[in-house]
């Protein structure tokens, strides 16, 4: 299954290692230098506020999402094709 990040972007849920609140970046500065490492890798899916940080196997994301709108959508049951026949999707 996919989950949406914002921007168009997707991720894989068996990707996602975690999804991280914003004001975890504040409080925690064994955040701060995990983050400052893996600048390289990191992309910003928002010119304004960041919400949330989306760390996947070879990515770090900075998410306009709320980290409770991601970890819902993650929980999400999967439509496959055959349901969407069904609902006249």
């Amino acid at each position: 299954m996919y989950l949406h990040i914002g921007e168009d972007i997707l991720v894989k849920t068996d990707d996602v290692i975690a999804i991280l609140d914003k004001k975890l970046l504040q409080a925690s500065p064994i955040m701060n230098e995990f983050l400052e490492k893996k600048s390289d890798v990191t992309s910003h899916l928002t010119k304004n506020s960041v919400k949330s940080i989306v760390v996947t196997d070879k990515q770090v994301y900075y998410s306009p999402l709320a980290s409770a709108t991601l970890k819902k959508r993650s929980l999400q049951p999967a439509l496959l094709i055959d349901e969407i026949d069904v609902l006249g999707i």
